[in-house]
This record gives structure tokens, C-alpha cells and sequence, in this order.
């Protein structure tokens, strides 16, 4: 194929398929980052959204060509959106900054209104020597359950809602025409979603036209209006560690309802962004680098979420976020977990003898990980 280019068409067709590799190599970099501190990962990070940002303006650049003599398909347009989409989703994730939910928001969405995915269930002959249809349709099925997970957060409920008719769909179509061995985790995926949705909304508050109001639990100017500091007012909140370890609640993934809701408790409002246009790079001053513009950047307490950790996980994540604590700074620990009390009838020590909560053994863990392997990957 390459031997029917000239010099200009090649330049471009080799310039894309090294970014193109480049960009994988580094996201699937950012799994063996470690979860815990804070410098570790920011530069790593910054030069993953720089390959990006590139790849997906000289997509944008080089279109026509790409499309006549790479071959490049909607859907692998729509895996650049998506990864882009997770690697804001992510950053928001560890810096607990709500506007980047908003960038991973438009980038999401790009991929529903251009309908970039809408040809994953079927054969696509040229690409079956590299990927087979089956697995582009996971990765479809993928990118609608980290869609879903991104509109809950920015509470677009009704929006919600049609995707998880949507979802429901695409996965009754790729059980139909697959038959595929994950079928039952992907029922189990959509059964986590519904019933996350009913238990979030068991409550409906109405207005004085009897119209739905979202409730939002974030710190906004209304809920939290700007206090005076004085000399006496030292302490910072700059820690949270939020666990969840019950046997039987409410989740999505590795997301309990307690952890859904105090997560947000502990977060500003993001702001509207109405300069965003779907379907385009972000600008440099969008893109998170750790030198570059800071506009989106607000003061936010960092946090830390840990879906049913081993006794070892907690103390690792523990000492790291004192490690990071200034001298001013305040560590919250958040812990919702089943209770675990002593057998002994008469303790001596009525604090540690009396019991406390329970935390994961590494078999279970291991037991676990084989069972919701599907969940976790959805995240990447």
C-alpha cells in the first residue's frame, strides 16, 4: 500500500501510524503509574495529553488523505475521542478538578452525535487481520459504560437514562450475534447501572410546577459562600481518603453509592463551559500539562478512592497522603465498611478488642479481580 504513495502522501501516512503507536505506548503506560503521591505521575501524564492533542489535530489536518490512502475508519477516529475522554476522566480523577469531566464530557459525546462507532457491529473486512468485529464491539460497549459514568458525575440525568437504553440495546445485539463469553458480565454491568440509577434517585424533588430538580451535592457559590480568613483559620483540608468496603450496597464498578455521593460533597461545581466545540482538539491551554496554562485550575483537597482494599493498600495509601500533607495541611479518612467485632467476652482494651471494620483479605481480592475484570478494564 505504502509502495502507491508518493513522497507527500507517505510523509503523512508514516507520520500518523508513529503517533498513532506512540499514543498507545504511553496510555497503556499510565496503567503501571503508581495510584498513590502526587508527582509521580503529572509528567508522565503531560506528555501522554501532548501525543494526543497531536494525534488528533493531524487527524483533523490530514482527513482526506488518511481516508483514501491509510484507510482510516470512523471507528479508530472514535478510539482517539475515546482515549482522550478517559485521560480527562482520569485527570479528573486524581486532581478532583470537576472541569475536566467537562472535556472528557465533549470528547464523549463527539463520538455519540458523529456516530463514530455505529459501523463497530459490523464486519469490517480490511481491518478483521488486526481486530475482529466482536472486539470492536467491546470496545463500544466500553466507551458507553465510561460515558454513562461521566454523566452521572455531571448529574445529566435524562441523558443518563438514553444511554442506558442504548447500552441495553448494543448489548442484547452483541449477545445475539456473538454469542460471546462475557455476556453474563455485561448483564451484570447494565443490572449495576440501573440499580445505581433507582437508588440515587429515590427521592424526587419537584419545583413549584411540579418539575424534576437534580439535586447537586457539590460546593457551589450558593452552598458555599466565601468565608473571611483570619489569623486563626491555619488548617487546609488537603487529603481525603474515601473507602468502601460493605459486602452488600449499592455500586457501579468500583463506585459504591456512599463513595458516589461524598466524592461529590467534597467538590466544587464545575463550570459551564459554552466555548467547547465538539469534535476539535482542545487548545494548548486546555490540555493539562504541569507548565502549562493553569485556567482551569481551582484549589481542591486531592482525593483517593479504594473499593474494598487489603488492610496493606489502606496503610500504603495512608502514609502517602501524610507524606504529601503540608504543614497546615488536614488529612479526612471516610471509611464505609461492614463491622467486624471481637469474640472475646471481656476485652481488655475497649477500643481495639471491641472490634472495628473489615477490610479485604488478599484472597479475596484475587477472587474478585477474576470476577469484575470487565468492570475494571471499562475505566481504561
Amino acid at each position: 500500500m505504502m509502495t502507491d504513495l508518493d513522497d507527500h502522501d507517505r510523509k503523512i501516512v508514516t507520520e500518523f501510524c508513529h503517533l498513532l503507536e506512540k499514543s498507545k505506548q504511553l496510555f497503556n503506560g499510565l496503567r503501571d503509574l503508581p495510584q498513590y503521591g502526587h508527582k509521580q505521575w503529572q509528567t508522565y501524564f503531560g506528555r501522554t495529553f501532548d501525543i494526543y492533542t497531536k494525534l488528533w489535530k493531524f487527524q483533523q489536518q490530514h482527513r482526506q488523505i488518511l481516508d483514501s490512502k491509510y484507510g482510516l475508519k470512523r471507528w479508530q477516529i472514535g478510539e482517539i475521542a475515546s482515549k482522550i475522554g478517559q485521560l480527562y476522566y482520569h485527570y479528573y480523577l486524581r486532581t478532583s478538578e470537576t472541569n475536566y469531566l467537562n472535556e472528557a464530557y465533549s470528547f464523549y459525546a463527539a463520538i455519540r452525535t458523529r456516530a463514530y462507532y455505529s459501523k463497530a457491529n459490523k464486519e469490517d473486512r480490511f481491518f478483521m487481520r488486526i481486530i475482529s468485529s466482536s472486539d470492536l464491539m467491546v470496545k463500544k460497549l466500553r466507551y458507553y459504560a465510561r460515558f454513562i459514568v461521566v454523566c452521572l458525575l455531571l448529574k445529566k440525568m435524562k441523558l443518563v437514562r438514553d444511554l442506558v437504553r442504548e447500552l441495553a440495546k448494543q448489548i442484547d445485539d452483541y449477545t445475539a450475534t456473538y454469542e460471546p463469553e462475557d455476556q453474563l458480565e455485561w448483564s451484570l454491568v447494565l443490572g449495576e447501572i440501573k440499580s445505581f440509577i433507582e437508588a440515587d434517585n429515590l427521592v424526587n424533588v419537584l419545583d413549584m410546577e411540579s418539575a424534576s430538580i437534580v439535586l447537586s451535592h457539590r460546593l457551589g457559590p450558593r452552598s458555599a459562600p466565601a468565608i473571611d480568613k483570619s489569623t486563626t483559620m491555619v488548617l487546609s483540608l488537603q487529603e481525603i481518603l474515601i473507602v468502601g468496603n460493605c459486602s452488600d450496597q449499592v455500586k457501579f464498578s468500583e463506585l459504591t453509592l456512599d463513595m458516589f455521593r461524598m466524592l461529590q460533597t467534597l467538590e466544587r461545581e464545575p463550570q459551564e463551559d459554552t466555548t467547547q466545540i465538539y469534535d476539535v482538539s482542545p487548545a494548548p491551554g486546555r490540555v493539562p500539562f504541569e507548565n502549562g496554562d493553569r485556567s482551569l485550575k481551582r484549589e481542591n483537597p486531592h482525593k483517593y478512592l479504594l473499593y474494598k482494599p487489603t488492610f496493606s493498600q489502606l496503610t500504603v495509601f495512608l502514609a502517602s497522603g501524610f507524606k504529601e500533607l503540608p504543614a497546615n495541611g488536614v488529612m479526612l479518612l471516610y471509611i464505609s465498611a461492614d463491622g467486624c467485632f471481637s469474640n472475646v467476652k471481656h476485652p481488655e482494651d475497649a477500643g481495639y478488642d471491641l472490634g472495628g471494620v473489615v477490610t479485604n483479605s488478599k484472597r479475596e481480592v484475587e477472587h474478585s479481580n477474576k470476577r469484575t475484570v470487565q468492570l475494571k478494564d471499562m475505566h481504561w
